[in-house]
């Protein structure tokens, strides 16, 4: 596939084999980014875990203190108290066997999901529709819970979830394009903290490999590990 034209011309902008700071990186990604929409920045991590070992899965959420930037659309399994719960949260969709209807039917017009535990046999059998998109929930990224309100809340605030795929890298999304470069770097950090934090116990040798940030339509810039602190 050839090179937009932009594409090719970012990436005569800069180095591509030189290694950045995370505050000269992101600084980059933002001055590379060329589309006329608001671009999705992301940082992709590629760790020193094997993925096909269940004690080597690195999943989870963090809380982004500057937020995503993005409008997430939320369905919520739910009944009763709780349901009315995750309606006044802000959830777009909420139900039971009214929301599994809708979702067999190919209604899918959401980006996460959410149910209490009592539904998850329920959820279960969306197992082939939701699975393969990577909606189902799991109690890992705090997707099953009694607290669905406050689920919807953070999920809404700034959470995100991250996990490894089969090779290994862990992609999360940090903000837009638009953000100010202090913002961008305030969810670098916290997501580079949650990683570390959730190194596995049995993962060897070494654990983070390689990080590098990009936007939606922009090429990837790489950071300079050994320049992971703060600069003053």
């Amino acid at each position: 596939m050839p090179l937009s034209k932009k594409y090719a011309d970012a990436l005569k902008r800069f180095d591509r084999d030189a290694q950045y700071s995370p505050t000269e990186g992101l600084a980059l990604v933002k001055s590379l980014a060329a589309a006329k929409f608001d671009e999705t920045v992301e940082m992709v991590s590629r760790l020193g875990v094997d993925p096909r070992k269940a004690d080597q899965m690195v999943r989870g959420t963090v809380a982004l203190p500057a937020g995503t930037g993005k409008t997430l659309r939320i369905a919520v399994f739910a009944a009763g108290d709780a349901a009315q719960a995750a309606r006044d949260a802000g959830a777009d969709m909420v139900g039971s066997d009214d929301l599994y209807a809708e979702i067999e039917k190919g209604n899918m017009n959401f980006d996460l999901a959410i149910a209490t535990p009592d539904l998850m046999p329920m959820v279960g059998r969306l197992g082939r529709v939701l699975g393969p998109r990577g909606l189902m929930p799991n109690p890992k990224t705090g997707t099953v819970t009694t607290d669905v309100g406050r689920a919807v809340s953070e999920f809404k605030g700034g959470k995100v979830e991250y996990r490894t795929d089969r090779y290994g890298n862990v992609h999360v999304l940090i903000g837009k394009v638009s953000f100010a470069p202090e913002l961008l770097e305030q969810n670098f950090r916290a997501v580079l903290d949650e990683l570390q934090r959730a190194k596995p116990a049995s993962a060897k040798g070494k654990y983070l490999r390689k990080i590098v940030v990009a936007s939606t339509m922009g090429p990837g810039v790489k950071i300079d590990l050994n320049r992971l602190k703060p600069e003053q």
